[in-house]
């Protein structure tokens, strides 16, 4: 959003995905762009592609595009109608099977990573916060 160039980098768990990445501009509450995946290649191919079709969900693996719902309007919606719509999302729902994602809606999750007014740890574009206290938090603890 209006290129302000800030970002946060985090960990994720519990996707399961083996290979590729998984991207999307709906990610509550400001709809940023949210990454998560297993190689910078493949990331940055996921980034590069909602980036070029205006915002939506997609899976990539090994440098290819696996599925694509496109949502240039905000990068929310599309003007499709629901039949065209949902072809596009049952084919997502198959790509990210094939990546190793176990997660039943994992988009639905993603959404919620950057929710900040949710409790405990939430990755926003600004850095990782600690919701409970209203602080930033590092990446890495040193417990030492």
């Amino acid at each position: 959003h209006h290129e302000t160039g800030t970002f946060g980098v985090g960990f994720t768990k519990g996707f399961g995905i083996k290979r590729g990445a998984m991207a999307s501009t709906v990610a509550h509450d400001a709809h940023n762009l949210l990454v998560v995946g297993t190689n910078d290649a493949d990331m940055a191919l996921a980034a590069n592609t909602l980036a070029g079709v205006g915002g939506g969900m997609v899976v990539v693996a090994d440098g290819e595009v696996l599925g694509l719902v496109e949502l240039p309007i905000a990068g929310l919606m599309n003007d499709l109608d629901a039949p065209a719509m949902s072809e596009k999302v049952h084919h997502l729902e198959k790509t990210w099977a094939e990546i190793g994602c176990t997660m039943p809606s994992p988009f639905m999750t993603m959404a919620l990573i950057p929710l900040a007014c949710l409790p405990e740890l939430r990755l926003t574009n600004r850095g990782l916060v600690d919701c409970t206290t209203f602080q930033f938090v590092d990446l890495v603890v040193d417990e030492g």
